[in-house]
């Protein structure tokens, strides 16, 4: 039975329902499986209708108070309106057709007094809250026998992440298609089972069963708290997984090297280093100079320093004989942050340049829409040596782009790269690099736990003195010149 989650979705539900699935990115019975509800809608619990927003796309529960259909005069056919309510306020529910026979149905399912899901996009007519043709299930009506529907209306009602074109029941009877046929042991346990019996969590299926079609609230809360504990471990065993690869690796321990060029910037610098960048540089110096590869993450607000605490970092790495990748996000901030660092640098980013100071090194940029000859001179740099700092953006991982001796790899705003594509650039060098990660987003510890467990963390936490405050602007895209002047 494990095909059956791994089946693609047409062959269980049929191709015109696994084609709406397919936009919600279910395209396998195990897809679907995993596809949770958002919340459940309580026995007897109806929506709020007072609380719809115009343009919102809805699925509410509601009681049906009357349902009319009548000829329209003025442009032929007829329609159906029905009025459901919450017991407060009043939502109404409009059907068009050319002959008043195709309304019939609806009439008829629509009887006063009976509960449903109704789903479609909330508009307004007259000044009432309405939806045109939606999609809807009468609670109990699709029942076998009376007892079942007695049954089926006493449950928690599932409500799904859905689409216009997938209402949320299509989704649960989809879900029950290939649920209903899984016997135990058709769904691999993800979880030892002695976790399972130390933190009393069900089985995987009966989770799914529990999630998916519960008995009663209380039921699909402990489902819930399972799944997201299965979640949670099988990140963490990941992390757990990679901090030991990497716990067996080596790299080359960069030893700092007194009068190079990491003195001179220090001495040449127009402000002092905070004790912040002090701390943050005397972690990230003691890492390089171990035999195992460094995985750091660099926290600090904008104008927190980060980029001097990365150059210093840089530097570190050139003066042992290296060169340092700084890999950007976008060719604008690529080119922002090697003006920065010539800038900070000066003569000492002078390498073989009149006017450049004794072992000099080389700032070169490399970015996908560079013209072939200014690509060339800077791919030649770092293959070559010359260049200490690479500054680039995703062109850095192209096979085209060597090193002769990568020693280090910093990462601007982490958010914008997959773990692989930080491995990939890892992996150039014959032993792997060491890595400094560094992001201004605010990250809680919890969380950075989670997704950058793998990384140690150094946050900087006060701001160099006379800094200005930054100030944020929202920009309009469309205004080529305010957007030059972002930059």
């Amino acid at each position: 039975m494990r095909g059956v989650l791994d089946e693609p979705l047409r062959r269980i539900v049929g191709e015109r329902s696994a084609a709406s699935l397919a936009k919600l990115g279910l395209v396998t019975g195990g897809d679907l499986l995993r596809h949770y509800p958002r919340r459940y809608s309580a026995p007897g619990e109806l929506t709020e209708i007072g609380r719809l927003r115009l343009g919102e796309h809805v699925t509410v529960m509601a009681s049906v108070r009357q349902a009319t259909v009548r000829p329209m005069r003025s442009r032929g056919g007829a329609m159906l309106e029905a009025i459901v309510t919450d017991g407060r306020d009043e939502l109404q529910l409009t059907f068009f057709a050319k002959r008043a026979g195709v309304l019939r149905a609806h009439e008829d399912k629509l009887r006063a007094g009976r509960t449903g899901l109704f789903t479609g996009t909330v508009g307004e007519y007259r000044g009432r809250r309405q939806l045109t043709h939606p999609d809807y299930l009468i609670v109990g009506l699709d029942a076998a026998d009376e007892d079942e529907a007695i049954h089926e209306a006493s449950k928690p009602i599932p409500i799904y992440p859905a689409a216009a074109s997938v209402p949320t029941w299509r989704i649960a009877r989809a879900v029950r298609t290939v649920l209903d046929p899984l016997q135990d042991g058709d769904v691999p346990e993800p979880l030892p089972s002695e976790v399972l019996e130390r933190e009393g969590l069900p089985g995987i299926l009966e989770a799914l069963r529990s999630v998916h079609v519960p008995d009663t609230l209380a039921q699909a809360e402990r489902a819930r708290h399972r799944l997201r504990y299965e979640e949670a471990f099988v990140l963490q065993s990941a992390l757990a997984r990679r901090r030991a690869e990497r716990a067996g690796l080596t790299s080359v321990a960069r030893e700092r090297r007194s009068g190079g060029l990491l003195d001179a910037l220090d001495a040449q610098l127009p402000f002092p280093l905070t004790p912040g960048q002090v701390a943050a540089g005397e972690e990230i110096a003691a890492d390089l100079a171990k035999p195992t590869p460094m995985l750091r993450l660099l926290q600090g607000d904008v104008g927190a320093g980060k980029t001097v605490v990365a150059l210093r970092a840089m530097l570190h790495v050139v003066d042992a004989g290296g060169q340092a990748a700084l890999l950007a996000p976008t060719e604008v901030l690529a080119a922002q942050h090697a003006a920065t660092l010539r800038s900070l640098l000066g003569p000492l980013a002078m390498g073989g340049m009149l006017g450049g100071a004794d072992h000099a090194t080389r700032v070169a940029l490399i970015t996908g829409s560079q013209g072939s000859r200014e690509r060339r001179a800077a791919l030649a740099e770092a293959a070559s040596g010359a260049a200490g700092i690479v500054v680039g953006t995703h062109a850095l991982l192209s096979e085209t782009v060597q090193f002769a001796d990568l020693g280090l790899v910093v990462v601007d705003e982490q958010h914008r790269f997959g773990v692989e594509q930080r491995d990939a650039l890892r992996a150039r060098g014959e032993t792997p690099p060491h890595t400094l990660v560094m992001t201004a987003t605010p990250i809680p510890r919890t969380v950075a736990m989670t997704v950058f467990g793998d990384l140690e963390t150094t946050v900087l936490r006060e701001r160099p003195a006379g800094r200005a405050p930054v100030e944020t602007h929202v920009v309009p895209a469309a205004n080529a010149a305010w957007m030059e002047r972002t930059w």
